[in-house]
């Protein structure tokens, strides 16, 4: 399969910022209420289903916030330098670099997905990614998607410089949540929770979690 050509973008940018993200990005602790209850829901759903993935893991901070939780999780990234960084903090998991869109997982050998503001894909390409997804989860198993949602259906580029000032060239796509339920179940994926939290403090935007399984 050739690769998609957004992803050229989306590795080189999290490559130029991978040192700057892991500092400055909180720790799954100090996230808001909500979202530390969401990702705590998810860990209890998954923690006796088999191996998690964590796509689009970053520098692997969630992706040990899950272990600690007793899920039985690791991490893919598309970002070799994100990845190195994870290995580095947390060498007892394991991390692989990797693409969404062509995962290197056997069909069905996955009790959850977790995607914590990773699907940076354009909107024609969330049914291969969704697809994937129902691909790889094992009948019965979890999905916790979450990430900004909006108005937008169209393209709109991301600020020129990110995380230190470091120049980055992938684009951010925001979808409705009535959309990304409709593609979830599209996919085959059943959605049982949908929470959008309004902006509040800092947040200059919603945020949308679905929680959804593969059906049996």
């Amino acid at each position: 399969m050739t690769e998609p050509s957004h992803l050229a973008a989306v590795r080189e940018s999290y490559d130029t910022v991978a040192a700057d993200y892991a500092r400055v990005v909180p720790e799954p602790a100090e996230l808001d209420p909500v979202s530390r209850t969401l990702l705590s829901a998810f860990a209890e759903l998954t923690a006796s289903l088999g191996p998690v993935a964590d796509l689009g893991c970053g520098p692997g901070k969630v992706t040990a916030h899950l272990a600690a939780l007793g899920v039985p999780v690791f991490g893919v990234d598309v970002s070799p330098k994100m990845i190195e960084l994870a290995r580095a903090a947390y060498p007892k998991l394991r991390f692989t670099v990797g693409s969404m869109t062509a995962l290197e997982i056997g069909s069905g050998e996955l009790g959850g997905i977790l995607a914590y503001y990773s699907t940076h894909t354009p909107p024609q390409w969330l049914p291969t990614v969704f697809a994937e997804f129902h691909r790889t989860l094992a009948p019965g198993g979890r999905l916790m998607l979450a990430g900004n949602v909006g108005d937008d259906g169209h393209l709109r580029p991301t600020r020129a410089r990110a995380y230190g000032g470091h120049p980055v060239s992938y684009e951010s796509h925001l979808l409705p949540p009535e959309r990304i339920a409709e593609l979830l179940h599209g996919a085959g994926l059943v959605v049982t929770t949908r929470v959008v939290q309004e902006p509040e403090g800092g947040s200059k935007r919603p945020v949308g979690t679905f929680l959804a399984y593969r059906p049996e």
